[in-house]
């Protein structure tokens, strides 16, 4: 292929264009914050699941106070109405000592009872000082989550104006070098990593960091100058400069 030296060393404004917007898209790909969203979307999970959990154990933990509470006070109810009854004197010796003997076996329920309830009341206490921490913990995280997603929209932002001003000329970079070498440069970039065209610089290639021998560069040194080489290792568009050493 033959194209004039201009439109050769246009070539590697364009290569560097490119170069700086495959950085730029691994940039977005590999933000820091990405990773940090990642693991903190996971906590924030885990902490949901944990909620859920102690929550629901609360509710259960509640309903058996309600409970405890209630046993309590039928027998509570119950001892009032015997307790009236006997101050009311009324009925035989025999009714009366059956409630006395009644009253006691109330108290004694009773006291087991309020030792249940106050044991359930303990435990509901635990649980819902728990629900209170991972509460807590759940804000700090939602902090977090709110604060990393600022981040990463803010570095975002500035990837995409760089990526943005750094595009803005390749248009005309590639008018410039025109069709069939910015064919052939796609062509060799797909094939090649991203790198397509290469300066020859003090001797060496630009894309395989080869130094070329003697028999090769003199096979350079003696191509028109409008001839597009290739790099005999990497196959890249090799394109000669000042500082070739030509």
């Amino acid at each position: 292929m033959k194209a004039d030296p201009t439109r050769q060393w246009r070539l590697l404004d364009l290569q560097a264009i490119d170069t700086r917007l495959d950085q730029i898209a691994h940039a977005r790909k590999t933000l820091p914050q990405i990773a940090q969203l990642k693991d903190l979307h996971t906590q924030a999970e885990l902490l949901d699941s944990e909620l859920v959990r102690v929550r629901t154990e609360l509710s259960d933990v509640q309903r058996e106070v309600a409970k405890a509470e209630a046993d309590v006070q039928l027998v509570r109810d119950r001892a009032a109405r015997d307790q009236a009854r006997l101050d009311s004197g009324t009925g035989s010796a025999k009714d009366l000592q059956a409630l006395q003997h009644e009253l006691q076996s109330l108290a004694r329920r009773q006291a087991e009872l309020e030792d249940v309830e106050l044991e359930v009341m303990e435990r509901a206490e635990a649980v819902e000082a728990e629900v209170t921490r991972l509460e807590g913990k759940e804000s700090e995280l939602a902090a977090k989550l709110e604060e990393a997603q600022a981040a990463h929209d803010a570095a975002l932002a500035d990837l995409d104006a760089e990526a943005r001003r750094v595009a803005a000329p390749r248009a005309d970079v590639v008018a410039g070098v025109g069709e069939d070498l910015v064919a052939l440069y796609e062509k060799v970039r797909a094939a090649s990593g991203g790198l397509g065209a290469a300066a020859l610089s003090h001797r060496r290639c630009g894309g395989c960091q080869l130094e070329l021998n003697s028999v090769d560069m003199s096979r350079i040194k003696a191509a028109p100058a409008d001839e597009v080489l290739r790099c005999e290792e990497c196959r890249r568009i090799l394109v000669r400069t000042a500082e070739s050493g030509l």
